[in-house]
C-alpha cells in the first residue's frame, strides 16, 4: 500500500484517536458509542465503519451488512494520503466484517506503527458472549491471532473472547490471567480482561483483570442488571479517551468500568433499550 499526499499536510484535520469499527443507524454500539464517548471527552475522532446496519441484530428486522473489502480498503488508504494520522495518538479497534477485513486492518497497522511508532493500538476482539456464543465468522479467532493481536499495545477481550483467543478454559482468575498472559509479546504490553471470572465473587459484582507481564489488577465494580448492547464498545473508548487524558493505565481501566456503569445506570433510570450517555463526562 502505497501513500500519496496531497496538499499541505500541516493542514490536515487534526485528530486524536481513529475508531475502526461496526456502524448503526439505530442504537448504541461500535462507532455508534465510540465516537460520541470520545467527543463528549474532549476529542477528535475519526470513525472508519466496518459494517453499516440499521440495528443490532437482535431486533426482529436488519438492513445493512459488512462495508465491502475494496471500500473499507480504500477509507484506511484514504487516512494516509490525506496525512490525517499525522497528529494521531491512538487507534482503537472493535468488530470487523470479515477475515478480509482483518487482513487488511492488520496491513494498514503495520504500515502506520512503521511511520508513526509512538502511536497505541487497542484492539477489542469482538467475537461473542458467553451468553450469546460466538457471532463472527469462524475463521476469525484464527486472523485475530495470527495477523490483528501482534500489532496491539493492548487487547480489550471479556472472558469468553479470551478463552476463543488462546485455546484455555479459563473458569478461575488463576486461569484467565495465564492466558491472558500468552497474548502478551514485545508489542502487546497488556490486556484487560472485561467481565473477568472471579473465585467466591459476589453474584452482584462484576470484575476487570488488567494483566501485565509483571502486575495483575482487579477492579471490582457493580454488576448492573440488564442486557444492553455495547458495553464492550463503551469500554473501549472511554479507556482510550482516558488514557488521552493523561491518566495511568490502571487508572484509566477503572475509570471506564465506572463509566460503564454510570451510562448504564442513567439508560435505565431513563429507560431505554439503547445505551444513553449522560449530559457530563
Amino acid at each position: 500500500m502505497t501513500a500519496i499526499l496531497f496538499g499541505d499536510g500541516q493542514r490536515a484535520l487534526r485528530t486524536d484517536i481513529i475508531s475502526v469499527q461496526s456502524q448503526v443507524v439505530y442504537g448504541s454500539v461500535g462507532n455508534s458509542i465510540a465516537i460520541p464517548t470520545l467527543h463528549q471527552a474532549g476529542f477528535r475522532a475519526m470513525a472508519v465503519p466496518t459494517v453499516l446496519l440499521s440495528n443490532t441484530p437482535h431486533y426482529p428486522s436488519l438492513y445493512g451488512g459488512a462495508i465491502p473489502d475494496d471500500w473499507f480498503k480504500g477509507y484506511l488508504t484514504g487516512l494516509l494520503e490525506r496525512d490525517a494520522v499525522r497528529h494521531v495518538k491512538g487507534i482503537i479497534t472493535g468488530y470487523l466484517g470479515s477475515v478480509g477485513q482483518a487482513e487488511i486492518l492488520a496491513d494498514w497497522l503495520e504500515q502506520v506503527r512503521e511511520r508513526y511508532p509512538h502511536l497505541w493500538v487497542i484492539i477489542d476482539p469482538v467475537m461473542g458472549d458467553t451468553d450469546s456464543g460466538i457471532y463472527v465468522k469462524q475463521e476469525l479467532p484464527q486472523a485475530y491471532r495470527e495477523r490483528l493481536l501482534p500489532l496491539a499495545t493492548g487487547i480489550t477481550p471479556n472472558a469468553f473472547e479470551l478463552e476463543r483467543l488462546t485455546g484455555r478454559a479459563s473458569p478461575g482468575l488463576a486461569q484467565a490471567v495465564d492466558a491472558a498472559r500468552t497474548l502478551l509479546n514485545g508489542r502487546t504490553q497488556w490486556v484487560a480482561v472485561t467481565s473477568a471470572p472471579g473465585d467466591d465473587l459476589p453474584a452482584d459484582r462484576m470484575q476487570v483483570a488488567l494483566v501485565t507481564a509483571q502486575n495483575v489488577e482487579v477492579f471490582v465494580h457493580p454488576r448492573v442488571d440488564a442486557e444492553l448492547k455495547g458495553t464492550g464498545d463503551l469500554f473501549c473508548s472511554a479507556l482510550a479517551g482516558k488514557l488521552l487524558q493523561g491518566m495511568s493505565l490502571p487508572e484509566a481501566v477503572k475509570g471506564a468500568s465506572d463509566r460503564v456503569v454510570d451510562v448504564m445506570r442513567h439508560t435505565l433510570a431513563l429507560g431505554f433499550d439503547e445505551l444513553a450517555l449522560p449530559e457530563h463526562p
